[in-house]
């Protein structure tokens, strides 16, 4: 069944995201954190990346976080606002001077070489964010009266107190009603919660999600689906596999509508292959596949394939244009560093056109 995506003239936005957004701090080059005496400062986190980027190819999206109204806090903000994001529903709290009650998440990130993996070390206990709790939000002004096309949101806020679980149902209770169409990236992070949490809240959320997104480690953890037949290190990924598993997930939730996942066979930290399958309206859609994609920086890329995913069916793509258009930004995002989309739209196209890296002048 397709999605019944409300029209533009009845919304003010195309897309809220609802999320953290970190400070991120990582060493020039692939340098180690602990050796470095320099780092370079970013912005970023999973839901605010969709949203970010979804920004800067002219939707009108908004994102909803709880920030402490200090510098960083204010950076972040510059970061959401040049992109033309829109973050006036974001929660500002006092800064206490030390961050007892409230601080910003930093999110160290050393980015890896050859077969050095990349590495993040998180500073993310007592966020302002994860102080979230039901009623913050006036969700039915939002979604009934203000109206959104797609509501997204994901596993790691979810992740981050049970307080925040609790606003993702509620949020999501709401804007299922209003007619949003909702999506949720399970993205699941060992170092933020265990492998039953994830699934015991996420069981829980499964009866508002339209569109789910994932890899292999999150459908299996979050829902228990695995994909068969694939390596440990997971140099080869066969798409077959990957259809098998997507199949149990809609069998076994049949109120989901579209299941979107990235396949990324890695073969050092800078070389991967990839590529994207979505299925939806009962048929699969794979993208063609990047081999040996050269990564700058590998943080961000599935919220790359997600933001290129829901752009394509914000804008009413054929369904084989909209999971090109999430591979093809996937991939381009990793080829510059940071966990946001640095590039351009004329980009996207042309490398989904088949476009080569061949210099233009």
């Amino acid at each position: 069944m397709a999605l019944k995506i409300q029209s533009v003239s009845e919304c003010k936005y195309d897309v809220l995201s609802l999320g953290e957004c970190m400070l991120r701090l990582s060493p020039p080059g692939h340098q180690r954190i602990e050796l470095t005496s320099v780092f370079e400062a970013y912005a970023g986190g999973g839901e605010y990346n969709v949203a970010y980027a979804l920004a800067r190819y002219g939707m009108r999206a908004g994102w909803i976080s709880r920030l402490v109204d200090n510098p960083i806090g204010q950076f972040i903000r510059n970061h959401a606002n040049a992109s033309g994001m829109d973050t006036s529903e974001v929660l500002w709290v006092p800064y206490d001077g030390v961050g007892r009650a409230d601080r910003i998440g930093i999110n160290f990130t050393e980015v890896g070489i050859g077969v050095r993996a990349s590495t993040s070390i998180y500073d993310r206990g007592n966020t302002a964010v994860a102080h979230m709790k039901p009623g913050d939000i006036d969700w039915k002004r939002i979604f009934a009266k203000k109206q959104v096309r797609w509501f997204h949101t994901g596993g790691i806020f979810a992740a981050l107190s049970d307080g925040c679980a609790e606003v993702v149902q509620e949020a999501m209770k709401v804007a299922h009603d209003a007619g949003t169409v909702v999506s949720y990236d399970l993205n699941y992070r060992s170092k933020l919660w265990s492998a039953k949490k994830s699934a015991e809240v996420t069981k829980n959320l499964i009866p508002f999600i339209d569109v789910i997104i994932g890899n292999e480690e999150d459908f299996q953890i979050s829902l228990g689906c695995e994909v068969k037949g694939i390596d440990a290190n997971l140099k080869t990924l066969p798409a077959e596999a990957y259809k098998e598993m997507v199949k149990t997930v809609i069998a076994k939730y049949p109120r989901v509508q579209m299941v979107g996942t990235t396949l990324r066979e890695v073969t050092s930290g800078l070389l991967n292959n990839w590529s994207a399958i979505m299925y939806y309206d009962g048929k699969f859609y794979q993208s063609k596949k990047y081999a040996n994609l050269e990564i700058e920086d590998r943080v961000g890329g599935g919220d790359g394939f997600c933001s290129g995913l829901m752009f394509g069916l914000l804008t009413g793509m054929p369904s084989q244009e909209c999971v090109e258009m999430g591979a093809a930004h996937g991939a381009l995002l990793q080829s510059t560093r940071g966990d946001t989309s640095m590039v351009t739209m004329e980009e996207i196209k042309y490398v989904m056109n088949g476009g080569s890296a061949r210099i233009k002048r």
